[in-house]
This record gives structure tokens, sequence and C-alpha cells, in this order.
């Protein structure tokens, strides 16, 4: 069963970027809930669970370095990262002060918004990039990070390796299609790729041999399917 989504809080006034911003972040995972001012954030916050919140500095009614302080009073250890049009070095320590883990300043880059998130979800302990994260019997598979673990042991997955146990788990006890897969991690479906692939899934069914209720059997002439005993 794939883990629960990462619950991000988006505080951000100007409506159109942060629409922008909600549309990416929930493409690549996150469940994201959008506040247009510092008081709807906090009231948010206090009726539901976040794991990350993404704070504009200067907002309406309640701005961010007072929102940051609020929710630190309730959480010491959620991720914040402040948004800014400001660079001051001042407005930096200030938000800092206020209990920032980093500091972005507009414009910035979605895919740089993307791994400044990534980096602090990694440094605090929490999983990275919702639906990224997924549970096979006694196993856990972390594909953003490219590692299998279980009880006593763990495995670094090489990237044709990650990307083939991906697809399994998001066809767990399903059939995955050998064209498909072939097609979406080496973009061609010919014998040779083939043959590749089945050296790939004879080490991932040598990985998984330590669960007795997790078997990667093969469906002849269609492709292969991971199946998790509940």
């Amino acid at each position: 069963m794939e883990k629960e989504k990462t619950r991000v809080l988006l505080a951000e006034d100007d409506r159109n970027l942060g629409n922008i911003l909600k549309s990416y972040l929930e493409a690549k995972g996150y469940a994201t809930k959008l506040c247009v001012n510092g008081q709807e954030a906090y009231d948010l916050f206090s009726k539901e669970q976040f794991d990350f919140c993404i704070v504009d500095v200067m907002m309406p009614v309640k701005d961010g370095f007072t929102l940051a302080k609020e929710i630190r009073l309730h959480d010491r250890s959620i991720p914040i990262l402040f948004l800014t049009a400001k660079s001051l070095e001042e407005d930096k320590l200030r938000g800092f002060q206020a209990g920032a883990d980093d500091y972005l300043t507009k414009p910035f880059s979605m895919e740089e918004l993307l791994l400044r998130m990534e980096a602090i979800l990694r440094r605090s302990g929490h999983t990275v990039q919702g639906g990224k994260t997924f549970t096979i019997g006694n196993y856990s598979f972390d594909y953003n990070l490219q590692m299998l673990r279980w009880e006593g042991g763990e495995q670094r997955m090489t990237s044709k390796e990650n990307e083939l146990l991906r697809l399994l788990c998001e066809n767990k006890n399903d059939v995955l299609d050998r064209s498909y897969a072939l097609n979406k991690i080496w973009q061609d479906d010919s014998y040779f790729n083939a043959r590749s692939m089945d050296v790939y899934i004879a080490k991932l069914r040598k990985y998984l041999k330590a669960d007795d209720n997790v078997e990667l059997i093969n469906v002849h002439g269609v492709g292969f399917k991971l199946v998790v005993k509940e």
C-alpha cells in the first residue's frame, strides 16, 4: 500500500501564483491546501494536519513572520519554507528567527522550490514526495532515494531497477504489461531490451526473497505481476 501523500499548507496572497504553485505541487504528488492570508492559513493549520508549510512573507491580515511564530508554538518540528520578494539580509535573518527552515526569493523556478522542499523533508525525516514511498510486505521502497529496505538489510537500486520496481508497485497484484514497461523505461520494446529487462526482473526477485508473502511472477506472454499477500 502506498503511504499517504505529504500534506502541504500553502499561504500565498497572490492568487495567480498560489494557484500555479498548488497545481504544480499536486501534479508532483503533494496534497496542497491554498490560503490567501496569514489568518486563514493559521485557522486551517489549527484544524487540519500538515507535514510542510510554504509561507509568503508579505500577506494581508497576518504576515508570514507572525504566522510562522504561531505555527511554531503548536508544532516545533514542522518544516517551514518562506517565499518573499525581498532579498535583504535582515529579512532572511528575521525569517530564520521566526522559525523558517529555508528561504526562497521571488522570482524562483518551480524546480528549485521542489528541490528545496525535498531537501528539507529529508533532513527532517519526513517522507519525500508523496506517493513515492511504497510498502511491499515487510519491505519499504523509497523511490526518491532509490532504496529498498527491510528488517536487517537494505539495497540501493540502480536507475533501471528503481523505475521497474516503481511500475510494479503501482500495479501491485495486477499485471504489468511487458511492452508498456519497456517503452516507459527503455523507450523501445526491442528483443534486446526485453532480455535486459528480464535480467533486472531476476535481480528484483532476488532482492524481494526475504519475505515469503512477496512474489514477483512472470505472466506468460503478457508481462509480470508483483504479488503481495496482505
